[in-house]
């Protein structure tokens, strides 16, 4: 069960990584559609896990890539955004978020 104050946590941090996205978006990760979909973060607040919704583009993968690159400026941006906020900015964990996918695999098993 997650306290209060993760949970405060996890919405500002969903909140300000999903305007990084948008604004870095061409400069960072070559125009790719890149949506904060979850992010869960420790109870120490030191570590936070991100899942990502990429869309729009040819190779998931390799826009991925791109933004696990860029964590550490990523965090940068973050912590300008948040420093006043929290005492530590967590250490971001990307990972590819695919119940999107699932759910259309599942609609179109069910279609048939």
């Amino acid at each position: 069960m997650e306290s209060l104050r993760q949970q405060k946590v996890n919405k500002l941090l969903a909140k300000e990584l999903a305007e990084i996205f948008r604004s870095e978006s061409r400069s960072l990760f070559g125009g790719g559609f890149i949506t904060v979909t979850t992010v869960r973060v420790s109870p120490d607040l030191s570590s936070a896990k991100v899942y990502l919704s990429i869309m729009v583009v040819k190779d998931r993968t390799a826009i991925f890539k791109l933004v696990q690159d860029q964590s550490n400026v990523i965090r940068k941006k973050l912590g300008f955004i948040v420093g006043k906020q929290l005492r530590i900015v967590p250490e971001l964990m990307f990972f590819i978020d695919d119940s999107l996918d699932y759910a259309m695999k599942i609609e179109e098993l069910l279609k048939k």
